[in-house]
């Protein structure tokens, strides 16, 4: 296993061809904008690029993906993968490429497991897409049909620009993103600035059931599919959820609970108050970035949240004793 900048992951990609781009199960913006952005970026070079089917995008992000997904039977030289941090968040097309091998893994997770040949990873960026970037930049000029699903992957994985992991490095690439003649503003109508009624009737139920600890501090929402089945909602209308009750005055750890249709809970947990909150999702399995993380848990929402009080104790007692 070696790492590698993201000079010499340039100059990796430019020497290699037929490629098959991986995502993370229940894909984000950051893994379908840098997974659109790298294909179109390889194409351009003359290379031949496509994305593993199977992706289980919502429709917020089919239009990245159009024309871009692999024909049935296509057989990659070489796999990359882009913001999976594990072998866990395989999607399931996806798993067999890791049983043989995966080339290259572009990620920004300190939860990072060097499952890949060769891994490109930085911590320190706000997002996957910034990485992304940043490669293609040493292979060409990014053009605006590439910006466009980068600058999705960079906004939405900050929430905006307004998440703690945005840095003034995250501006910069957004600037150089726009500067490209791609138009900003309809991306982020479609992305923070459009509800649809059953979201509206999910945060609304969400709020009378949230759960508040530490005098307020910690907000949990434990959302069974019965939720969703009330609020007449699709897994569309859920995207992002997690990120609701940190608006809430005075929480700083935010914790969202969602009943799986499979079976079992996602976990998701976002902090502004010191928590670590990869370290709370790694005790469960999961990994993220200190300030947003995530992770899969069996049982009901119930046993899933106090599987994650407990983990948010355990890492509270273990913050509390290193500052001692």
């Amino acid at each position: 296993m070696r790492e590698m900048t993201c000079r010499q992951a340039a100059q990796w990609l430019r020497e290699r061809d037929q490629f098959l781009i991986l995502t993370h199960r229940r894909p984000d913006g950051d893994t379908i904008g840098c997974a659109a952005g790298l294909c179109r970026g390889l194409r351009r070079l003359g290379k031949t690029a496509h994305i593993c089917p199977g992706t289980g995008e919502t429709s917020l992000f089919t239009p990245y993906l159009e024309g871009c997904i692999a024909p049935e039977g296509f057989q990659p030289e070489t796999v990359v993968s882009v913001d999976i941090a594990a072998e866990g968040l395989f999607t399931d097309t996806g798993k067999q490429w890791l049983a043989r091998g995966v080339d290259l893994a572009i990620d920004h997770h300190p939860s990072q497991t060097f499952f890949a040949k060769n891994t490109c990873v930085d911590p320190g960026r706000g997002a996957c897409g910034e990485l992304v970037y940043e490669i293609l930049t040493r292979l060409g000029p990014v053009t605006a049909d590439m910006a466009v699903p980068l600058y999705v992957a960079i906004a939405t994985d900050t929430g905006s620009f307004q998440y703690s992991n945005t840095t003034a490095a995250t501006h910069r690439a957004a600037a150089a993103l726009l500067e490209t003649g791609m138009d900003a503003f309809p991306l982020s109508k479609r992305h923070f600035r459009t509800r649809s009624w059953a979201r509206l009737q999910v945060e609304g139920l969400i709020v009378r059931g949230m759960r508040r600890y530490d005098e307020g501090a910690i907000a949990v929402a434990l959302i069974p599919r019965s939720l969703l089945t009330e609020a007449g909602a699709t897994e569309e209308d859920m995207e992002d959820i997690s990120a609701f009750l940190g608006q809430i005055e005075g929480v700083d750890t935010s914790i969202t609970i969602r009943e799986l249709e499979e079976g079992g809970c996602k976990v998701s947990v976002r902090t502004s108050g010191g928590l670590d909150a990869c370290a709370v999702c790694a005790r469960l399995g999961g990994g993220g970035h200190a300030a947003a993380a995530g992770c899969s848990v069996p049982g009901t929402v119930e046993e899933a949240e106090q599987a994650v009080l407990a983990a948010v104790r355990q890492v509270e007692h273990g913050q509390r004793n290193c500052c001692d």
